[in-house]
């Protein structure tokens, strides 16, 4: 079963590739870039680090962490072929030459214990099969005393803005989606999967009981977004 979801998970990436990065800005009102730098910045890297990005997409988060460490290299990956192409071709227009791009599971990663000084990940957990093995996976391959960095859609604790929230999320994101990514069944899946996903303070337990030290959350866009902060 965990091994179908998984698969549909990657088909539906690879088929929103082209639209992806726009679809991120209208749902966000334009705010993931600067999100995403918040991300970055969390890591508190040292001179020359090596940060593994995970479900990097398209590779902004990836790109936001070069521009936050100009020193420092990144391994990006993601489970989508299709959609690591366009984050590549990306890094080609930039000139960007201190990324490493790379096909892998989040759940399986093929590197050492302690192998990275940072991990980073935007739009990640919400959609693992296992949350609690990667978590674990993530801890594993980041040296002692690095950060793992998690960015994800959250649900916002305010009574009156989560109803709006919910009449926006659930009911026009896939008609959007729909419009503009030519996809509604994508985005309709995106409003369930935040149902099933554990709000930022159970989320931070999770992270503790996994065996994260310090770890902490920073509300963004009125509550609806959460930057998870984890120390090895």
């Amino acid at each position: 079963m965990e091994q179908e979801r998984a698969k549909q998970i990657q088909t539906m990436f690879s088929r929103i590739t082209r639209r992806y990065d726009l679809m991120n800005r209208v749902m966000t009102g334009g705010r993931d870039q600067a999100w995403r730098r918040m991300a970055a910045r969390e890591l508190r890297l040292g001179a020359c680090g090596l940060v593994l990005d995970l479900a990097t997409g398209t590779g902004d988060l990836a790109f936001a962490v070069r521009e936050a460490y100009p020193d420092a290299r990144v391994v990006a990956m993601d489970f989508s072929e299709t959609i690591l192409r366009e984050g590549m071709r990306k890094a080609r227009v930039r000139d960007e030459q201190r990324i490493a791009w790379g096909v892998g599971d989040a759940l399986a990663l093929p590197f050492p214990d302690a192998t990275f000084d940072g991990c980073t990940n935007a739009f990640l957990i919400r959609n693992v099969v296992n949350l609690p093995l990667c978590l674990r996976e993530m801890k594993r391959v980041v040296k002692p005393g690095g950060r793992v960095v998690c960015m994800e859609i959250t649900h916002p604790q305010t009574p009156i803005f989560r109803q709006l929230f919910t009449i926006y999320f659930y009911k026009l994101v896939p008609i959007v989606g729909g419009l503009i990514a030519g996809d509604p069944k994508a985005y309709s899946y995106l409003p369930n999967s935040l149902t099933r996903f554990p709000p930022a303070e159970p989320l931070k337990r999770i992270m503790q009981e996994a065996g994260y030290r310090d770890v902490r959350y920073r509300l963004m866009g009125l509550g609806t977004m959460a930057i998870h902060v984890g120390e090895v």
